[in-house]
């Protein structure tokens, strides 16, 4: 057989304008980067790790002993945050898009007794879960959550904080406040709202557990470290029944990071071998977001993505969706069905939006680390750009006077 020796890979830089990941913030790749070479077991990589679970539970706003990181992405966060859900256990989940729909199957996956995985085991139909749909474009809202958390009455519920398939932000409060009514533990899907909305977890008491990622609102390298945070009642739980994970049980994960029974100590008990550099990483978007202050980030997406809002309804778009880092829309009504054409035309010139990835088909515009209105001018233009050669008609005028009225008037009031 003969031996492929294959080109070197260069991959070109591309304005990452999708829900996430989020272009990695410079000073983080330089952190990265710059990290010696070193075991894993190296002094500054262990305190790094103490530093960060601190500065985690800074940005977080919680007294959670249990707030630490996943090596991996958020799909490692939440796999480890529902490993406390076991065979026949009693679920509620809220499904409004495509990633609350793949945490719902993944706790039908976990719930599901050997027979329901025997019979479907890519897709177990377990008893004891109960999915709500909402439909694709809506929040879910307390009143929905309090029905069925009322009639369910589960040991555990679940929903998306900020559903990022579909654009929608769900109603925490009604969420929180309806489980700690009913003795239910609830657990969030935070991928989305962490790092972008200013809030803090401990102002919801009806949450157990809470589970995000590294590379969108922190804006750093996805494989890094995902955050998660539990509450006592969550870890307490997870003791008496255990977890089918090693890698992934929150209580040995915790080890790994100095919280032994429920206490910071020096030094972790638990072995996993990591990443000096990823450690490094994680470090400084967390420091970076600390210097930033939550408050003053959460302003700049409100701002920003205001700005890009008005814009695209200027070009005949419709928007759907009520997140502060992400537009979702509908093309005007001469583009209608065209929406992937369109998508796939922008990622052939580096511009990276996205698709919505169940139906209906709607075009995704993120501005994840680019809170500059030179960045969102840059945005808007591409996209006005890729409309217009598919036919539209955007008034270039229009809409730079909709982005002049976000923008030149606010410089001038400051």
């Amino acid at each position: 057989m003969s031996q492929a020796i294959f080109p070197k890979l260069t991959i070109p830089e591309t304005l990452a304008a999708g829900p996430g990941p989020g272009n990695t913030d410079a000073r983080v790749l330089q952190a990265f980067a710059a990290a010696g070479v070193a075991d894993h077991m190296q002094g500054d990589v262990l305190r790094g790790m103490i530093e960060c679970k601190h500065m985690l539970r800074q940005i977080w706003g919680t007294r959670n002993v249990h707030t630490f990181a996943v090596a991996g992405t958020g799909w490692s966060a939440l796999d480890t945050m529902f490993s406390a859900v076991m065979p026949g256990d009693r679920v509620v989940a809220f499904s409004n898009g495509t990633f609350s729909g793949i945490d719902a199957l993944t706790l039908r996956i976990k719930a599901a007794t050997p027979a329901e995985h025997a019979a479907d085991s890519l897709n177990p139909q377990a008893a004891s879960v109960t999915v709500i749909e909402v439909p694709h474009g809506q929040s879910v809202t307390g009143d929905v959550i309090e029905a069925a958390l009322a009639e369910h009455k589960p040991k555990w519920a679940f929903m998306a904080h900020w559903e990022t398939g579909s654009g929608r932000i769900n109603d925490l409060r009604g969420f929180s406040d309806a489980c700690a009514r009913h003795g239910v533990m609830g657990l969030i899907d935070a991928v989305s709202s962490l790092g972008v909305e200013d809030f803090s977890i401990d102002d919801y008491p009806g949450v157990a557990g809470w589970a995000s990622c590294p590379q969108k609102g922190l804006c750093c390298l996805p494989l890094t470290y995902a955050p998660v945070s539990f509450a006592d009642a969550y870890i307490a739980s997870l003791k008496a029944t255990g977890a089918y994970s090693y890698v992934h049980n929150p209580i040995f994960e915790a080890r790994h990071w100095g919280i032994v029974d429920g206490q910071d100590v020096d030094k972790g008990t638990y072995h996993r071998t990591h990443s000096g550099y990823a450690v490094a990483a994680f470090h400084e978007s967390l420091r970076l977001t600390l210097q930033e202050t939550l408050a003053i980030r959460a302003g700049a997406y409100r701002t920003h993505e205001a700005a890009l809002r008005d814009a695209v309804i200027a070009m005949g778009c419709e928007v759907t969706s009520n997140m502060t880092s992400l537009v979702v829309l509908n093309l005007p009504g001469d583009l209608a069905g065209r929406e992937m054409e369109l998508v796939q035309n922008c990622r052939a010139e580096g511009f990276g939006i996205w698709p919505t990835l169940s139906a209906p088909v709607q075009v995704r515009i993120g501005i994840l680390n680019q809170l500059q209105p030179g960045a969102i001018r840059e945005i808007v233009r591409r996209f006005a750009d890729a409309m217009r050669a598919m036919g539209a008609d955007v008034d270039h005028a229009a809409v730079e006077a909709v982005l002049d009225k976000h923008y030149v008037q606010t410089i001038a009031a400051q």
